[in-house]
């Protein structure tokens, strides 16, 4: 029997116990951290997780999902530093945070293994990255790729690679989301109710993820099947690039990606 215990039960935490029940794990086998006792009382009515102390989870788990919020890490750390060996496994959700953080702070030996999801992870639908730290072997990677699978896709990717990774992935979920947004007032400003507006442009996002995910085809094509010579998709990508919408998401994905390697770099003397 492997016990789970996800420490800081936010979206993102509480998506991965939901997706692990779904998956087959018994209730009696997670276990939860929450620092609000309504939050407690409420993830334990919904799913009949126990919600325990850090130092409870650290004693009673084999693996611990570090799931709290980047700048809260510290206290986090401080508590796990002295109950966690060997034998333990530490799988971290926090954006831009290292592994080698956690592997000045905890015992010597104790396999880390990072993680950057995305919030579709509340739908099963997440994109995963995991990346090994010094001490975690192939075989932590195929557990710690189990266990994601539950709630999505999961790659496999140099560490090197994770800031660009939450840049692209981690953050793509809210551009998608401002773009559909820009679409619906686009809607709005051309005469539709919001409601259909929303449908409209909801749908063709779901059916336009769909052809991306099934077809060979390389985006470029499938854009360009849409656009007729003179007609009425050419004009809007032009207006598009006279606007400088492709600069501006390669600037703005660049900037979340110094952002990434910025929280990393916070806690260096950590």
């Amino acid at each position: 029997m492997t016990v789970i215990a996800v420490l800081g039960a936010g979206k993102i935490g509480e998506a991965l116990l939901s997706g692990l029940l779904h998956g087959g794990h018994e209730a009696g086998d997670l276990l939860f951290t929450e620092r609000y006792p309504a939050r407690v009382e409420e993830l334990t009515s919904r799913y009949g997780i126990r919600g325990v102390e850090v130092e409870e989870a650290a004693k009673q788990a084999d693996i611990l999902v570090v799931a709290v919020k980047p700048q809260d890490i510290e206290p986090v750390l401080d508590e796990l530093a002295p109950l966690l060996g060997a034998s333990s496994l530490v799988v971290s959700l926090c954006a831009g945070l290292p592994t080698s953080l956690y592997e000045r702070r905890l015992a010597e030996g104790v396999p880390v293994v990072r993680v950057m999801p995305n919030t579709p992870m509340l739908v099963n639908e997440a994109m995963s990255a995991i990346s090994a730290g010094r001490y975690a072997t192939a075989e932590h990677l195929a557990v710690v790729r189990d266990l994601l699978s539950h709630v999505g896709q999961v790659v496999e990717v140099p560490e090197s690679q994770q800031d660009a990774v939450t840049a692209l992935s981690g953050s793509g979920p809210a551009y998608f989301f401002y773009l559909v947004e820009a679409m619906i007032d686009a809607g709005i400003l051309l005469g539709l109710p919001r409601a259909l507006a929303g449908q409209l442009i909801i749908q063709s996002a779901v059916g336009a993820a769909k052809m991306l995910a099934e077809s060979d085809e390389h985006p470029v094509l499938l854009r360009e099947a849409v656009t007729s010579p003179a007609g009425t998709t050419i004009n809007a990508i032009r207006e598009l690039e006279k606007h400088g919408v492709r600069a501006a998401l390669l600037a703005a994905i660049e900037a979340a990606k110094d952002r990434s390697v910025e929280l990393g770099k916070a806690h260096d003397e950590a």
